[in-house]
Protein backbone atom coordinates (compact mmCIF):
# COMPACT_ATOMS: atom_id res chain seq x y z
CA UNK A 1 0.00 0.00 0.00
CA UNK A 2 1.01 3.67 -0.81
CA UNK A 3 0.82 6.93 1.07
CA UNK A 4 0.82 10.05 -0.35
CA UNK A 5 -0.10 13.31 1.24
CA UNK A 6 -1.39 16.15 -0.19
CA UNK A 7 -1.35 19.80 1.59
CA UNK A 8 -5.14 21.29 0.67
CA UNK A 9 -6.88 24.63 1.42
CA UNK A 10 -10.33 23.08 2.47
CA UNK A 11 -9.74 19.05 3.76
CA UNK A 12 -13.84 18.98 3.58
CA UNK A 13 -13.99 20.09 -0.15
CA UNK A 14 -11.57 18.03 -1.21
CA UNK A 15 -12.88 15.06 0.52
CA UNK A 16 -15.78 15.41 -1.69
CA UNK A 17 -14.01 15.72 -4.84
CA UNK A 18 -11.71 12.49 -4.47
CA UNK A 19 -15.39 10.58 -3.10
CA UNK A 20 -17.50 11.91 -5.73
CA UNK A 21 -15.23 13.00 -9.06
CA UNK A 22 -12.12 9.87 -8.74
CA UNK A 23 -14.07 7.04 -6.69
CA UNK A 24 -12.06 7.19 -3.26
CA UNK A 25 -13.32 5.99 0.19
CA UNK A 26 -13.31 8.16 2.86
CA UNK A 27 -11.36 5.81 5.92
CA UNK A 28 -11.42 8.83 8.51
CA UNK A 29 -11.27 12.30 8.80
CA UNK A 30 -10.18 14.03 11.78
CA UNK A 31 -12.31 17.41 11.37
CA UNK A 32 -11.05 20.28 9.43
CA UNK A 33 -7.40 19.37 10.25
CA UNK A 34 -6.67 15.90 7.79
CA UNK A 35 -8.50 12.95 6.22
CA UNK A 36 -7.61 9.62 4.97
CA UNK A 37 -8.93 8.42 1.89
CA UNK A 38 -8.56 5.14 -0.11
CA UNK A 39 -8.24 4.14 -3.76
CA UNK A 40 -7.02 0.15 -4.45
CA UNK A 41 -3.90 0.30 -2.65
CA UNK A 42 -3.30 3.99 -2.30
CA UNK A 43 -4.16 6.12 0.51
CA UNK A 44 -4.33 9.54 0.29
CA UNK A 45 -4.10 11.66 2.96
CA UNK A 46 -5.25 15.70 2.76
CA UNK A 47 -3.98 18.06 5.16
CA UNK A 48 -5.70 21.15 5.88
CA UNK A 49 -4.71 24.05 7.46
CA UNK A 50 -4.86 23.05 11.09
CA UNK A 51 -2.88 19.65 10.18
CA UNK A 52 0.86 19.49 11.42
CA UNK A 53 1.99 19.05 8.09
CA UNK A 54 1.08 22.48 7.09
CA UNK A 55 3.06 24.01 9.89
CA UNK A 56 5.78 26.23 9.00
CA UNK A 57 9.34 24.68 8.27
CA UNK A 58 12.37 25.87 10.58
CA UNK A 59 13.73 28.23 7.57
CA UNK A 60 10.46 30.17 7.53
CA UNK A 61 8.81 28.79 4.48
CA UNK A 62 5.60 27.24 4.42
CA UNK A 63 3.82 23.95 2.82
CA UNK A 64 1.25 25.21 0.15
CA UNK A 65 -0.98 23.47 -2.00
CA UNK A 66 -0.73 23.17 -6.03
CA UNK A 67 2.82 21.78 -7.16
CA UNK A 68 3.48 19.39 -10.20
CA UNK A 69 4.07 16.40 -7.90
CA UNK A 70 1.10 14.23 -8.18
CA UNK A 71 -1.32 10.90 -7.55
CA UNK A 72 -1.73 8.84 -10.58
CA UNK A 73 -5.97 7.26 -11.34
CA UNK A 74 -6.15 4.70 -13.85
CA UNK A 75 -9.25 5.02 -15.77
CA UNK A 76 -11.24 2.93 -18.39
CA UNK A 77 -12.50 5.57 -19.95
CA UNK A 78 -10.46 8.51 -20.64
CA UNK A 79 -12.73 10.65 -22.32
CA UNK A 80 -15.94 9.62 -20.84
CA UNK A 81 -14.28 10.51 -17.29
CA UNK A 82 -12.65 13.71 -18.48
CA UNK A 83 -16.40 14.52 -20.35
CA UNK A 84 -17.97 14.14 -17.05
CA UNK A 85 -15.22 15.90 -15.01
CA UNK A 86 -15.63 18.87 -16.74
CA UNK A 87 -19.51 18.81 -16.58
CA UNK A 88 -19.25 19.47 -12.55
CA UNK A 89 -16.82 22.00 -13.36
CA UNK A 90 -13.30 20.49 -12.06
CA UNK A 91 -10.21 21.99 -13.76
CA UNK A 92 -8.09 21.14 -15.94
CA UNK A 93 -4.21 22.06 -16.67
CA UNK A 94 -4.25 20.47 -20.10
CA UNK A 95 -5.71 18.51 -22.77
CA UNK A 96 -5.15 14.43 -23.35
CA UNK A 97 -1.87 13.86 -24.53
CA UNK A 98 -0.67 10.08 -25.72
CA UNK A 99 2.57 8.45 -24.39
CA UNK A 100 4.03 5.88 -25.03
CA UNK A 101 1.92 3.38 -22.20
CA UNK A 102 -1.49 5.32 -22.89
CA UNK A 103 -3.05 8.46 -22.50
CA UNK A 104 -3.21 10.92 -19.33
CA UNK A 105 -4.13 14.58 -18.74
CA UNK A 106 -3.85 16.68 -15.22
CA UNK A 107 -6.45 17.69 -13.59
CA UNK A 108 -6.71 19.93 -10.24
CA UNK A 109 -8.42 18.77 -7.57
CA UNK A 110 -10.26 22.27 -5.25
CA UNK A 111 -6.79 23.12 -3.84
CA UNK A 112 -4.78 23.30 -6.98
CA UNK A 113 -2.89 19.67 -6.03
CA UNK A 114 -2.11 18.00 -9.72
CA UNK A 115 -4.15 14.08 -10.67
CA UNK A 116 -3.06 12.73 -13.17
CA UNK A 117 -5.49 10.40 -15.14
CA UNK A 118 -4.33 8.12 -17.25
CA UNK A 119 -5.98 5.57 -19.49
CA UNK A 120 -3.45 2.71 -20.44
CA UNK A 121 -2.97 1.11 -24.19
Amino acid sequence: MAQFRYIVDDVDASVTFYKEHLGFELITQYGPAMAILRKNDLDLWVAGPPASASKPMPDGSQPVAGGWSRIVVTVDDLVATVDALRTAGVAFRNDIVEGPGGQQILCADPSGNVVELFQPQ
